[in-house]
């Protein structure tokens, strides 16, 4: 296949847990619910294509491959399977699963880090409260670490949904006890993070389509962010849609219908396990070939990160050796397009982040 031992930058991904877990533990992280399982498609995946990894025969059972994952110890996991993904480049969202040093240690390539929206706003919060010049402090410190970070990530579409209110200034009041759920306070803060990611060059990761289960799946439809896209057009800003399912063929009308948009499946494809084929398929009828980038969303096991990879080659692999047979494509044409979703599109659009010295 064309997509082996291609290198990988990871756009979007998350740290990694380095303490043993139980059965129970291990198959929390395995879902987006409070109750993941090995009965499912991604659980299929773990035995099939982890647990070679890690010296076991293919297909062996839960209980087994927990077992021989404790005996190894979760930090000596985390490295084999993190390390075995081919990925040279992780774009590593903060806001949740830890920093960037741990991880660093733990895998080979470069580190850098996506600062989440909400969390620094929080934490301004959390530190002198809704006081007179909270949101200027909110700013001042979105922007000193917009300084040093790769991209900007917002997961409004959890906290009010993907059809905020546009602002350009921020309301006059704000309720910290009640959280940062204001629809009008978290349409200032994405506005703002619009404008920081087009002075620094920074792209907007929207994490967008299913998720945990505080998220109304409806809300949280790219096709939403329709009216922002339109006003973000032309400002130098790149938006990236993130995960997308269901609504992937909706995000890749999107990026076929605006220049600053582009998409991921991000972790869509280790959850969808032997259909991530058929998922890569459906988004590339619509999107650009220039606007697809790669992405796990690993977060807690090291399992997703490694399957978030493995899956995406092979999926991508069979589809393209699909469009080859049937003379669709060319050969070299295909390189040229395994390459660009691999890492090519994402090194293009997060290296404006380089060419706008911040300073």
């Amino acid at each position: 296949m064309l997509t082996d031992g291609v290198r990988l930058t990871d756009h979007h991904c998350h740290g990694v847990h380095t303490g043993n877990s139980d059965r129970r533990g291990f198959e929390r992280l395995l879902g987006e619910g409070a109750h993941g399982s090995f009965d499912s498609a991604i659980g299929l995946a773990v035995r099939r294509w982890c647990a070679p990894a890690l010296d076991l025969p293919a297909h062996v059972s839960p209980d087994v491959y927990l077992r021989h994952r404790t005996r190894l110890g979760a930090r000596e996991v985390a490295a084999r399977l993190l390390r075995a993904t081919g990925v040279t480049r992780w774009y590593l969202d903060t806001g949740i699963g830890g920093g960037t040093a741990d991880f660093a240690a733990l895998v080979d390539g470069e580190v850098r880090e996506v600062v989440r929206l909400e969390e620094v706003a929080e934490r301004v919060v959390a530190q002198v409260g809704a006081v007179s010049g909270v949101y200027e402090r909110i700013e001042a410190e979105l922007r000193a670490r917009a300084a040093r970070a790769i991209g900007l990530k917002t997961i409004v579409a959890y906290r009010c949904g993907l059809d905020f209110p546009v602002r350009d200034h921020p309301p006059t009041s704000f309720a910290p006890e009640h959280g940062l759920t204001d629809p009008h306070v978290l349409g200032w803060l994405v506005g703002l993070g619009a404008r920081i990611g087009a002075e620094f060059g920074l792209p907007l990761q929207f994490h967008t389509g299913f998720g945990d289960p505080d998220l109304r799946l409806r809300h949280s439809d790219p096709l939403l962010l329709t009216d922002f896209l339109r006003r973000t057009a032309g400002t130098g800003l790149s938006v990236m849609l993130l995960h997308c399912w269901p609504f992937h063929r909706h995000a890749a009308y999107l990026a076929h219908v605006f220049d600053h948009v582009h998409l991921d499946l991000g972790l869509t494809i280790p959850y969808v396990g032997q259909r991530a084929g058929a998922v890569l398929a459906e988004t590339l009828e619509l999107a650009p070939f220039r606007a697809l980038c790669y992405s796990s969303d690993g977060y807690g096991l090291p399992e997703l990160h490694y399957l978030g990879a493995l899956l995406w080659r092979r999926g991508l692999g069979k589809l393209i050796d699909e469009w080859i047979a049937d003379d669709a494509i060319t050969t070299a044409d295909a390189e040229v397009l395994v390459n660009a979703i691999a890492h090519g599109n994402a090194e293009r659009v997060y290296r404006a982040r380089f060419e706008h010295p911040v300073g």
